[in-house]
């Protein structure tokens, strides 16, 4: 054989194994693309959902201090499933065209499998419609007006629902207080109130008490004069206030400017540092609102997460706090009871949540994939601090 063949019979015999060892590498795509693969040392993204700026900030920022510090923890006792868990942390300012580019990038480009949050539910629902379509997991963790769950099987939440709760709450003032005669004021332009509201009013007409005065207002207003003044005219026993804590701490002010003496109570909307802040010597033990969290009388769960929380932050955690901490831990155990950090799959578990004895309370998911919380705390403000007044059952 002539050295000019020998030299050709090798280049093909060369071409040929090549071929063959690209078809060998080409035959699979990678699955590092897959948040859902099930790849061991994979890191499991979580993405965060609250505001760290802006209005609602107040419920946001403790969230976030929740949830990184249930990571933090989860990690060093070996994550999940073998897995690390990582946290990413945007600012959706309260609002919706940022709460929908920030869950767009957390599913497309960062990949997570779940998100936690927002703690507001118009906020809620426009993520949660976005976590449904891309078949990702959704937990609130305080989101409790109406129609959040009801987009979809990939939407969940932790919290105690308005519609346990102020039922509650109202059986507690007209039976316990004797205050029947009733104010109500809205905020018009603030979803949580609006939705908030008739949840109340319901409750009222099933008790049989009085709505003297109906009310509004609008976030973002400061003088709420004229409001006050129908108030003190009306010849109410007790407001009933479903906004923010903004405007509840400026009405109270109102109130103690026109001199005359109301409490007011409302929802967990009023939960945020700046109620004391804003109101000061106005909403001292005259503001009353329910929740899900209390610091006072604490389970054994709930105290050594405060002992735990106080060492890291040098504050102690609100309601916010510790409902995104649980969040991140009911995550945790619905993908070990499913064996999968996929959506597709530990959602499924999600849904059997039962008797959970998280630090924010006992959680069980009803079968419409609803919270179940008991029991009620009714929190006020004595020497500029939140303080528990009095837990009440709830009927489930």
């Amino acid at each position: 054989m002539s050295s000019k063949l020998k030299f050709r019979l090798a280049l093909v015999l060369c071409c040929v194994m090549m071929m063959s060892i690209l078809a060998g590498c080409g035959g699979e795509k990678p699955a590092a693309e897959d948040p859902s693969s099930e790849a061991s040392g994979e890191v499991i993204k979580l993405g965060f959902l609250g505001a760290l700026t802006g209005s609602v900030a107040n419920y946001g920022i403790p969230g976030k201090k929740g949830m990184e510090m249930a990571i933090e923890e989860i990690n060093a006792n070996g994550g999940i499933l073998g897995h690390q868990v990582e946290g990413v942390y945007d600012d959706n300012k309260g609002e919706t065209t940022d709460i929908s580019a920030i869950a767009k990038k957390y599913i497309t480009r960062d990949k997570v499998v779940a998100m936690v949050g927002d703690p507001c539910t118009g906020l809620t629902k426009v993520a949660g419609q976005i976590a449904q379509d891309n078949e990702v997991v959704i937990i609130s963790a305080g989101a409790t007006g109406t129609g959040v769950v009801e987009i979809g099987d990939y939407v969940f939440r932790n919290t105690l629902l308005d519609a346990f709760a102020a039922p509650a709450v109202v059986d507690w003032m007209i039976t316990e207080k004797g205050w029947k005669n009733i104010a109500i004021i809205t905020s018009l332009n603030n979803g949580y109130s609006t939705a908030l509201t008739p949840v109340f009013k319901d409750a009222i007409t099933a008790k049989e008490g009085n709505i003297v005065l109906d009310e509004s207002i609008n976030d973002g207003e400061t003088d709420f004069t004229a409001q006050v003044t129908k108030l003190k005219n009306a010849g109410a026993d007790v407001l009933v206030f479903t906004g923010y804590y903004t405007e509840a701490a400026l009405i109270m002010n109102e109130v103690q400017k026109q001199n005359f003496d109301m409490v007011l109570v409302g929802g967990d909307g009023l939960y945020g540092q700046d109620l004391a802040a804003l109101g000061q010597s106005a909403v001292e033990e005259k503001v009353i609102f329910y929740c899900g969290f209390s610091s006072d009388q604490p389970s054994d769960e709930t105290a050594a997460f405060l002992e735990a929380y106080r060492a890291k932050y040098d504050e102690d955690p609100d309601m916010f706090s510790a409902q995104y901490y649980d969040a991140v831990y009911i995550l945790k155990k619905a993908m070990e009871d499913a064996d999968s950090i996929d959506p597709k799959v530990f959602k499924t578990q999600l849904a059997k949540l039962a008797d959970y004895p998280g630090v924010s309370g006992i959680t069980t998911i009803g079968p419409d994939r609803e919270p179940r919380k008991s029991p009620v705390c009714l929190i006020t403000i004595k020497d500029g601090q939140f303080a528990l007044l009095e837990k009440i059952p709830v009927n489930l």
